[in-house]
Parts: C-alpha cells; structure tokens; sequence
C-alpha cells in the first residue's frame, strides 16, 4: 500500500489512499486461536487485499497517522494509522477527524439536542462544547484503526 502524503497538522498527518494498487496478502480466513493451538490440519491459506478490505469509497478515503495521547483510552495511540471516510453521515459516539478553529483532531463526537462535544478519551483532556465562535467541521469518520503492536 503506497501513501501520499497531502498535508500535516499538530495532531495529524493526511494521506491519500491509493487504491489503485494490488497486494494480496497471505490470509488464514479459519481464525487463529488466542487461547490453545488449534490443529494445522485444516489450514487453508486465502489471501487478502487491504486496499478492498479497508476502503468502501475509494475517492473518500484518506489516511491519517495520530499525533498525541488525546484518545488512547479509546484504543488510538500516537503513530496510529486512521482510516478517514469522508463519505459517511456522522451519529452520535462516532470517532470522527474534525477540523475546528484553524486545527485537526481526532474525537469521538457527542450530540445533545443543540449542542456538539468532542469528547477525549484520555482524563488528562477537556471535552471541547461546540460554539456558533468556533470554525468546525466534521471532516470525516474513522472506520479502522492501524496500529503497530
């Protein structure tokens, strides 16, 4: 999977999806025990391509590698890669990339009749209310999340 970078902010890196190319990728599809080894004998190896795995709207689809600590309580630590579809309709406690005030950020959005938070996932940050003094918009909704174990 090749990655183009477009543009940088102070808490993420954007890039754009290339979904023209094809990988496919070795892929156990019978599940790999986390407990006790299962038996070998009906292994099958399937292979995979992430491109088609992970992007549901090839021309809406960005990338976005995490900077900060602000959500890792929701599991998205710094150096994460997002997943970022532009394309669909946000609901309240979806993760979402939003742009507010000039900056990017990565939250989980909560709606309350009026009113729209960007709730952290980390007790060392403050949610951010929503004001009609703020420039914002919700840029995108994260449908994966990449990471290095």
């Amino acid at each position: 999977m090749h990655l183009r970078h477009l543009s940088s902010s102070k808490q993420i890196d954007f890039y754009a999806a290339d979904t023209h190319t094809h990988i496919d990728l070795p892929f156990v599809n019978e599940g790999i025990a986390a407990g006790f080894p299962s038996p070998a004998q009906d292994y099958m190896e399937l292979t995979l391509d992430l491109n088609k795995e992970l992007i549901k709207h090839p021309s809406a689809t960005f990338y976005g590698r995490v900077r900060g600590l602000s959500m890792k309580d929701a599991g998205i630590d710094d150096g994460d890669i997002l997943v970022i579809d532009r394309s669909l309709e946000y609901r309240n406690n979806m993760t979402a990339v939003c742009f507010i005030d000039g900056e990017f950020t990565v939250k989980k959005l909560k709606l309350e009749k009026e009113k729209v938070f960007l709730m952290p996932a980390n007790a060392d940050f403050k949610p951010i209310e929503i004001t009609s003094e703020n420039d914002f918009i919700i840029w995108g909704i994260v449908t994966y999340v990449i990471k290095k174990v």
